[in-house]
């Protein structure tokens, strides 16, 4: 359990900086980030090399006793490369070029942009691959971010149409594979085919996911140019990639396969991201201060999985930020919380955004761990707090890692890439119920792992799947070799990998384990609401319902008010039909945990909890007064029972 945070010495004078790392020292602050946005510092002029700041930077801040992450810097090239290389601006679907003057403007398929950033990594790393303090490289910043990937540009065709060729071995296959017959689609070669944008009315869905599989693989190989370089220079250090949340622009799964990062490294927003995703109002309007209570806890679970159980928060909210529809400030102790909350979920580092507050440029009314005039912030008084305590407590200092859990949740990139192509209806949104599903886990107590279908699942009790668009033989198998209980939800099976309807009717293979059929499918309206009871709970389908047959020895365990199943089982398997209530949803989750022995504890609106080893955390982001869950024997090694608003406690039993 360690405490970070960014900093940008270039943007300060040299005269603060040994102050500046002194106090960081003092704070409890073990590990920095720094120079990933400093390009046209390190190399103000192409091929003059400025290291000497860098220099000084690092050994005042080494000196201090601080250990560093160093940040490549090519999510910000200078201006000197974009006048001498200007094909290197990404283009947008609608077929303009972006400009310079923010960050992020390069495309990452440019052989040009790619060959620059490999030129400058390979600089930075000779230089200081085998520094003693720099004990991890970040590459880039927030890959995809400002929709800057896909790309639509010239190098972006020609690399695809490359790609596809591996892809497919041959146009034929691809125009069979494509179903390119419907409307006179078939290419005659693949330097025939272009991308998927600008056409009078829906591209082909395969052609769309194609090129999603494609960009996703360009973002995961423009990291692994930096990786190589980096892993041959600085051998010993971690390699890391600071992902985001609610993000699925690329299979984060295929980026961090073959030992690409070490740590799954992301930038944790509470606030922000409760305003900026799909939440009912009244959810945000409740947790506007604390932030809802999963929203961190979905990617600390999702980036634990994706890390091979290592993750760090390399960027954590400490204040108000600027880049949400509202930003309100975080309710007192709620920068305390997130950060034990991460712990929690197994984080071995949480770095805060940023050192201090930059009072110019796109980024002066997002708060740091010191006002603009040096002052320590509210955040940075939680912040010292938290450090004090983890260093008093000698079982908070020696955490183990994050042990499994009994419970995972499937979410796969895929799927989201499918059902954003085609939704069917404008409501339905493949993240959103997967979070709907993990929101209702984790109200009733339940520890969990979110994991990759292709992940061995044979340790679980219960799988959870809230959707999951291909179904292929493998997962059928881990199905029929587990003796846990397993909930698919809506459009399981509803694909093939051609992006077509299976032969047998969806859910595809999981008929193997579950006979059963989908005839129909229907998105609804907000005044099209399909009732039904569920162990005696009413409730309705929203978004989404699917006309089921149950066939063979399948059962039907719920019943719409017209008749049509809304659940279907057979063994340790349940297909639930309709995107449920989120009650429904709660109730059908504590039966399944039940049937498969997981114990249960339903908690208090806006209490969590997460077990870490023998310490098991408590959370309050309610707005009243809450009493954790602890046992009578219970020891506290951090706070008390009794928790306020944006309070933490955690014990263990004697």
């Amino acid at each position: 359990m360690q405490l970070g945070v960014c900093y940008y010495p270039e943007q300060w004078p040299r005269s603060m900086w040994a102050d500046d790392a002194q106090r960081m020292a003092e704070l409890g602050i073990t590990h920095v980030r720094i120079a990933e946005f400093a390009w046209s510092r390190m190399e103000p002029r192409a091929g003059q090399y400025v290291w000497g700041w860098l220099d000084e930077a690092i050994e005042t801040l080494a000196g201090a006793g601080l250990k560093l992450v160093l940040g490549t810097p090519t999510a910000s090239p200078p201006k000197w490369l974009i006048d001498a290389h200007p094909d290197v601006l990404p283009v947008r679907a609608d077929g303009t070029r972006w400009n310079f003057g923010s960050r992020r403007h390069y495309d990452i398929s440019s052989e040009t942009y790619r060959r620059e950033c490999v030129r400058i990594v390979s600089a930075m790393a000779e230089r200081y691959g085998r520094h003693p303090s720099i004990v991890a490289w970040q590459t880039d910043n927030e890959l995809g971010c400002h929709d800057t990937v896909p790309s639509y540009s010239p190098a972006a065709l020609k690399r695809f149409q490359a790609w596809l060729e591996r892809r497919h071995e041959t146009v034929d296959r691809l125009n069979e594979a494509w179903g390119n017959v419907f409307w006179s689609m078939e290419y005659p070669s693949f330097d025939a085919i272009g991308l998927p944008n600008l056409t009078p009315t829906d591209a082909n869905p395969i052609h769309l996911l194609d090129f999603r599989r494609f960009m996703s693989d360009e973002v995961a190989s423009f990291h692994r140019e930096q990786i190589d370089v980096l892993r041959r220079f600085a051998p010993n250090a971690d390699m890391l990639h600071n992902f985001m949340g609610f993000f699925t622009t690329f299979d984060h799964y295929r980026f961090a396969a073959n030992k690409s990062i070490d740590v799954a490294a992301w930038d944790s927003y509470p606030i922000a991201r409760t305003e900026s995703i799909a939440l009912p109002e009244e959810q945000k309007a409740r947790y506007a201060r604390t932030s809802h209570p999963d929203v961190s806890a979905f990617d600390h679970d999702r980036y634990r999985g994706i890390g091979g159980g290592r993750f760090w928060v390399m960027e954590q909210q400490a204040g108000p930020v600027n880049w949400a529809p509202f930003n309100p400030v975080p309710a007192p102790g709620m920068v305390r919380l997130w950060a034990f909350e991460a712990f929690a979920h197994g984080a071995e580092l949480v770095s805060y955004f940023r050192w201090r507050q930059c009072p110019y440029a796109q980024e002066q009314m997002h708060s740091g761990l010191h006002l603009p005039n040096n002052e320590l912030s509210p955040g940075g008084i939680e912040v010292r707090r938290a450090a004090a305590e983890i260093a008093a407590s000698d079982v908070l200092k020696d955490l183990p890692a994050a042990a499994p859990a009994q419970v995972a949740v499937v979410f796969d990139y895929e799927t989201q890439w499918m059902f954003e192509i085609q939704r069917h209806g404008t409501a339905f949104d493949y993240q959103t119920l997967a979070f709907d599903y993990y929101e209702a886990l984790r109200e009733l107590g339940i520890d969990v792992d979110i994991v990759s279908a292709k992940a061995d699942l044979s340790g679980y009790k219960l799988v959870v799947v809230p959707s999951i668009a291909v179904i292929d033989d493998a997962l059928v198998r881990q199905i029929e070799s587990s003796s846990a209980q397993w909930v698919f939800g809506p459009r399981s099976g509803s694909k093939t990998g051609a992006f077509s309807i299976p032969g047998n009717l969806p859910p595809g293979a999981l008929q193997h384990v579950l006979p059963m059929q989908v005839l129909e499918v229907e998105s609804l309206r907000p005044t099209l609401q399909p009732s039904l009871w569920m162990s005696g709970e009413s409730g309705i389908a929203l978004h989404w319902r699917e006309h089921v047959r149950a066939n063979g020895e399948a059962q039907v365990e719920a019943r719409f008010a017209d008749g049509w199943p809304a659940i279907v089982s057979h063994g340790r398997v349940r297909y639930v039909a309709a995107w449920l209530t989120h009650s429904l949803h709660r109730t059908l989750l504590r039966q399944a945990a039940g049937d498969a022995g997981v114990a249960v504890q339903a908690l208090p609106e806006g209490l969590r909890t997460r077990r870490r080893g023998e310490v098991t955390f408590a959370f309050n982001f309610s707005a009243t007064t809450q009493y954790a869950p602890a046992p009578s024997n219970a020891r506290f090694v951090l706070g008390e029972a009794l928790l306020s608003t944006g309070d933490v406690c955690a014990w263990t039993e004697a």
